[in-house]
């Protein structure tokens, strides 16, 4: 089979909610030189973040564009590059973050995903310093290697062009194909009209997307009717099968997660819009 896909847990796509510990006083009375303080951890968890670079070995390698980390409030790290997804106990200490030994999907990827993904799997394993500066982090192992990373604003839901890259089936998160052609990789944009537009695989198509508040109600797509290859054809009725009715969304930086009622869902992320044509709504 030309593609090669593996299925991960779901919890790959959780999205966290805010659980950054603060400074907080003591049970006694308190004496004024902050003696009964409990240490606070940096407010790392439950965070979005993007990862700029990594520098293992003294050789910074630029992560590549919709790099991600983040740390769950149960302790849990869960980093991705564009193609597999790495994962790992992690536990926060005040300024240090104690890492298990993390573990990979294992997709072929291309040569610079490769290189982003092996650098970031050294990085993550064992004992890091965190250094909070306003929106960047740089989490530094006692060797000196470094992640830089910067906090992710959450997207718009409307106009923001949504490159699918997993798809959910009740406790399972697959990821999209990384092998398939460029111009048959899902994607999707949602218009302030109350429509939704893109390409689910093989297909363009168009529908209607009533927004409400954290649920998204889709009616039926319109589009195109070309057959594809099956491992295309297969992508397409997962992404259609999730854009079928009622919906509820969330979005965690550039992530967008989205699942019907029956848990079908896709995972997808925010992309620059330049390849978008008027071809879509065909």
């Amino acid at each position: 089979m030309h593609t090669q896909r593996m299925a991960v847990s779901v919890s790959v796509l959780a999205l966290l909610t805010l659980a950054a510990c603060g400074t907080e006083s003591g049970s006694g009375s308190g004496s004024g030189d902050g003696s009964d303080t409990v240490q606070s951890d940096v407010p790392v968890t439950g965070v979005a973040w993007s990862v700029d670079s990594l520098t293992v070995g003294g050789k910074k390698t630029e992560a590549p564009a919709g790099s991600r980390l983040e740390i769950d409030p149960k302790g849990r790290a869960k980093a991705g590059f564009g193609c597999n997804h790495i994962g790992a106990d992690a536990r926060v200490e005040g300024d240090r973050i104690i890492f298990g030994k993390p573990v990979s999907t294992q997709m072929a990827c291309d040569e610079t995903t490769e290189k982003a993904e092996k650098a970031a799997l050294a990085a993550m394993d064992g004992e890091v310093t965190a250094k909070l500066s306003g929106e960047k982090l740089t989490l530094t192992t006692e060797g000196g290697d470094t992640i830089a990373l910067s906090e992710e604003k959450p997207a718009g839901l409307v106009g923001t062009r949504w490159a699918v890259n997993t798809l959910l089936s009740g406790e399972t998160a697959t990821s999209v194909p990384a092998d398939l052609p460029k111009e048959r990789v899902p994607h999707l944009t949602f218009g302030k009209d109350g429509t939704v537009h893109g390409n689910s695989g093989c297909n363009s198509f168009h529908g209607k997307a009533a927004v409400k508040g954290s649920t998204i109600d889709f009616g039926p797509p319109a589009g195109t009717r070309k057959m594809c290859p099956e491992a295309e054809m297969e992508v397409e009725r997962a992404v259609l099968a999730a854009l079928d009715g009622p919906a509820t969304y969330t979005i965690k930086g550039s992530t967008l997660t989205v699942t019907s009622k029956d848990g079908k869902g896709i995972g997808a992320t925010a992309t620059p819009a330049e390849s978008e044509g008027t071809q879509e709504h065909g």
